[in-house]
């Protein structure tokens, strides 16, 4: 059979399935973790994954060449969550730190930061609002006003001071200034060196640092005409339209991400 030609963007969902299928065996999807395959809650600590997920990804795993998770989560977290896996690589804290084959490898250079992180999570729980959420991640800390967004100015200023007094990179998200060692590296550093070989990549994101992976992709289209990227975008409130603009494809929710590749799987498996 000859392979489906690669369409142009945009292109619908039959187009990207059907290339998809055809290419499985050189296709990898990657996923953002919150508000892809999880709710975003109140409490990172309650975030779990759709009920269906784990099955959903162990055989879309079985079914195409690679899946990887990409979060700015701790490793240890994301194990906790998927500990059934076998075939799902993890990337924790943007890449910082990867279990792949059941050992977890950490950037060297981000290491000798661990102190300055534990010393700004003690910081900021003095200094800041209780209302603020401190979460200490090992490598890096993140500073949550979900429950209370009218600190957003009070908690941006002080990551913004913290960032400039340490030397520390800032990354923003959904309610959340999250302060990181002064490392390059990002999600589209992460989906760049993952597509290397790939014939074929989805990512699903729903935050500003998942248009860097959503770039990736599109480098990897300009370089190589017979590479296909789909960028998949999970619509939120708090995002508004710029990651959805950015991608091939919007999904209303987690749920919605669990049905989509449930579909997908199907015609993955009949090809």
């Amino acid at each position: 059979m000859a392979e489906t030609p690669r369409p142009t963007h945009p292109l619908s969902v039959a187009e990207a399935w059907s290339v998809t299928a055809d290419r499985a065996a050189d296709t990898t999807f990657f996923f953002d973790f919150d508000g892809v395959l999880s709710p975003v809650t109140d409490d990172p600590e309650a975030s779990q994954p759709v009920a269906a997920v784990p099955g959903v990804l162990e055989q879309l795993a079985a079914s195409v060449r690679r899946v990887a998770i990409v979060s700015a989560r701790p490793v240890s977290f994301l194990r906790s969550r998927f500990a059934s896996l076998e075939r799902v690589d993890l990337y924790g804290l943007y890449g910082l730190e990867v279990w792949h084959e059941g050992e977890v490898v950490t950037e060297p250079a981000a290491l000798p930061w661990i102190p300055a992180m534990a010393d700004l999570t003690e910081r900021a729980r003095a200094e800041l609002p209780d209302a603020v959420l401190v979460e200490f991640k090992r490598l890096s800390v993140a500073l949550h006003w979900r429950t209370a967004p009218q600190l957003a100015p009070v908690v941006e200023r002080w990551g913004h001071e913290q960032a400039e007094r340490l030397g520390l990179k800032i990354q923003g998200g959904r309610m959340v200034v999250e302060l990181k060692p002064p490392v390059d590296q990002d999600k589209g550093m992460v989906i760049t060196e993952g597509v290397r070989d790939a014939g074929c990549a989805w990512y699903f994101g729903d935050d500003m640092s998942d248009i860097k992976a959503f770039d990736a992709l599109r480098a990897r289209e300009a370089v190589d005409p017979a590479f296909f990227g789909v960028a998949v975008a999970v619509a939120n409130p708090e995002t508004g339209a710029d990651v959805s603009n950015a991608a091939d494809l919007t999904l209303e929710s987690p749920d919605a991400v669990t049905a989509f590749l449930t579909d997908g799987l199907r015609r993955i498996q009949a090809q």
